[in-house]
């Protein structure tokens, strides 16, 4: 009788400026070890929240950061987001990422077309979904919760610290010392911001509308919008009378804007934008305002109006980083039962729809514009 074949899961080290998060935890890690079948290899990461010794403790080989490209051809490389722009190499390896290019993101064809040349795959963690179309895993709360929690934080820096540029978002190490600090500004404001969450009844508003309720905002100033409140069609004036306005919905169609440039321009109580969803080269984009993500280092992007009152768009695509362990540990833990059904992926519907979308997203490029 023949050995089952081992899954070789090949966790790659991030890439992106200031990414801590991980797409597998020690924790997770020595849970997938436990139960046989699987083989782990950790690149080596000093940005990562994890320390490589967790990941050595847990049973995994470690090896050097970005040697995943000379990994055996069976190893699935793990990772979180993208791969570097700059690099435009063949990929012949299973791919497990968030790759953003199933959108018709800037550069999709790109990214696709380097899985064709290297007749390798791309199983994409935004699609992998269960029988009722629901994401296995997502960073969706904890996204809308740190996405708030910049709105509200650049909210009072605008009032106190009018004209200081924004300063640099580093990652905290829990969520009560992020909390802390927001109560502290805000009690030096001594008012409440009014802020709206888009898409409040989702993964992402209920993480935004958590935290603004964990800082202390008043249930009367939390405006929750989904579905049922935007299906009159933008855009909408209510925005404009909020201080903060946090988007969060999940777009797949193309849908009238939220916001438009004359609505910015005329009077408004708006000063702080967070679009937490960053569909930010999406033709379909609901906030048709700007064009470019903004980043931990250089958070807030000024818009451009005629009305004298500062407007500030926060769209960082990375931003659960901020709380990296408590992000990286719920994200693996709602993984894992999917990535147990690896060995039969053949077989499994999550794996074998994500396949499937794979190619068709492949076959796509032959017919879109």
């Amino acid at each position: 009788m023949s050995a089952t074949p081992v899954t070789h899961l090949w966790l790659r080290e991030e890439t992106k400026p200031m990414e801590h998060r991980a797409a597998l935890s020690p924790d997770v890690c020595k849970k997938l070890l436990e139960h046989g079948g699987f083989e782990i290899t950790v690149e080596k990461s000093e940005a990562r929240i994890f320390a490589d010794s967790e990941y050595e403790a847990a049973g995994c080989r470690l090896v050097p950061g970005d040697s995943w490209r000379t990994a055996p051809q069976d190893a699935i490389i793990t990772g979180l987001k993208e791969l570097p722009e700059n690099d435009t190499s063949a990929l012949p390896h299973t791919h497990i990422m968030f790759a953003h290019c199933y959108k018709q993101q800037g550069g999709w064809k790109d990214v696709l077309s380097r899985f064709v040349e290297g007749q390798g795959l791309l199983y994409d963690l935004e699609f992998l979904q269960d029988d009722s179309g629901r994401r296995v895993a997502a960073f969706g709360f904890y996204a809308g919760f740190t996405g708030s929690a910049v709105g509200i934080d650049a909210w009072c820096h605008q009032q106190l610290n009018s004209g200081e540029k924004y300063p640099v978002i580093k990652p905290y190490p829990n969520e009560d010392v992020l909390i802390a600090e927001t109560k502290e500004k805000l009690a030096r404001i001594g008012k409440m911001p009014r802020i709206m969450v888009m898409g409040a009844l989702g993964r992402c508003g209920s993480g935004a509308v958590s935290y603004a309720r964990k800082a202390g905002i008043p249930e009367e100033n939390i405006v929750q919008w989904d579905m049922a409140e935007t299906a009159k069609g933008g855009p909408f004036k209510e925005i404009m009378e909020a201080d903060i306005f946090v988007n969060c919905i999940y777009l797949s169609s193309k849908i009238p804007p939220f916001v438009t440039q004359e609505q910015i321009d005329g009077e408004r109580q708006l000063s702080v934008i967070v679009d937490v969803s960053c569909d930010t080269t999406n033709p379909f984009n609901p906030i048709p305002i700007y064009n470019v993500n903004t980043t931990f280092d250089n958070a807030l992007l000024d818009i451009q109006s005629s009305n004298a009152k500062p407007l500030q768009l926060c769209s960082i695509d990375h931003l659960p980083t901020m709380l990296p362990r408590e992000s990286s540990n719920q994200f693996a833990i709602d993984l894992t039962p999917t990535l147990l059904q690896l060995p039969t992926r053949s077989s499994a519907p999550v794996w074998t729809r994500a396949e499937k979308l794979f190619h068709d997203k492949v076959a796509s490029m032959a017919t879109s514009d």
